[in-house]
């Protein structure tokens, strides 16, 4: 009956890794439990920065962006795996796969210019703090932020429109959790390979460019750290660097193996796994790993907090 469908229909099976899982319904559980932990905590850390005047800082206001990222890329794959298992079908249209191969390209592209440009905010405020107020300017981070989501959103529409003109011949079984380009791409009937080169000059210019000038950014912050006098200036500023260092480790690692390995040579469920990297955990982990490490954002739920409290009990 399956097979039958699928000669009629133009929509795509996704197979994703329930079908493979012993325990499926744990599976999906720690999925769910992990989207309403990203939702909940970026959108706490997005309000607290946009609601306090203490955060209304380039380090903060580029952090808020983040946030919002995070909270759409989780948004763009989970909702529609989890639907799925529960329906207990595992189709997706056309149209809501080249959906899906936008919002993720987008968001990723857009998340690794902000995480540079992160790098470079830290680098202006240890290394040269006297300029960093002139350079640093609320329309300069304005800018950066506008930058980000404008090559996002040029960069995944050209890569769309071209992945998906490809024609599908047989099976229409894309063997992942969500719509991903290279996961489409092998159930073209076509000759790829020129797309795939194009696809491995996009990822260095998009993975391994910023990640060098990521670790060269703190590089120069670490010589400059050890030159300072203050311990506290030096705890603080390791602080801060540390949890963006975390981010992008957790964010970059994964989709640099990704995208800079030969497909054939990256089994389909490692590949999955390492996916869920990109989608589900870091999306969850960095308002944590942000917040958790940042007294100025635990100062201000505390505030927040505490308002509350203290309306309850007036109440």
């Amino acid at each position: 009956m399956e097979q039958g469908n699928e000669s009629v229909t133009t929509d795509f099976i996704l197979l994703g890794f329930f079908s493979d899982s012993q325990h499926p319904k744990l599976l999906i559980s720690v999925v769910l439990l992990s989207l309403g932990v990203a939702i909940t905590g970026n959108s706490i850390l997005a309000l607290l920065i946009w609601g306090h005047a203490c955060l209304h800082t380039p380090m903060y206001f580029l952090l808020s962006q983040l946030s919002l990222m995070d909270l759409m890329l989780i948004s763009t794959t989970v909702p529609k795996m989890a639907a799925n298992f529960f329906s207990g079908h595992r189709f997706i249209s056309h149209i809501g796969c080249g959906v899906q191969i936008f919002l993720y390209l987008m968001l990723g592209v857009a998340e690794c210019v902000l995480l540079t440009l992160m790098a470079f905010d830290r680098y202006l405020a240890i290394c040269s703090p006297l300029r960093y107020p002139v350079i640093m300017t609320p329309r300069v981070c304005m800018q950066m932020a506008t930058g980000s989501w404008a090559g996002g959103v040029l960069i995944s529409l050209m890569h769309t429109i071209y992945a998906m003109h490809f024609s599908t011949c047989g099976s229409r079984k894309i063997h992942h959790f969500f719509c991903e380009v290279m996961a489409l791409l092998k159930l073209s009937c076509e000759d790829t390979s020129t797309y795939e080169k194009v696809v491995l000059v996009s990822s260095i210019a998009f993975l391994l460019i910023p990640f060098g000038l990521i670790v060269t950014s703190y590089i120069l912050i670490y010589f400059a750290v050890l030159h300072m006098n203050s311990p506290e200036g030096k705890n603080k500023a390791l602080a801060t660097c540390s949890s963006h260092l975390g981010v992008v480790s957790l964010y970059f690692g994964p989709a640099m193996i990704i995208y800079t390995t030969p497909r054939s040579s990256l089994p389909s469920e490692v590949d999955q796994h390492l996916f869920v990297f990109d989608v589900i955990i870091t999306p969850m982990l960095n308002p944590l790993i942000y917040s958790l490490r940042n007294k100025e954002v635990l100062g201000a739920l505390r505030k927040v907090l505490w308002r509350k409290l203290m309306f309850k009990q007036k109440r």
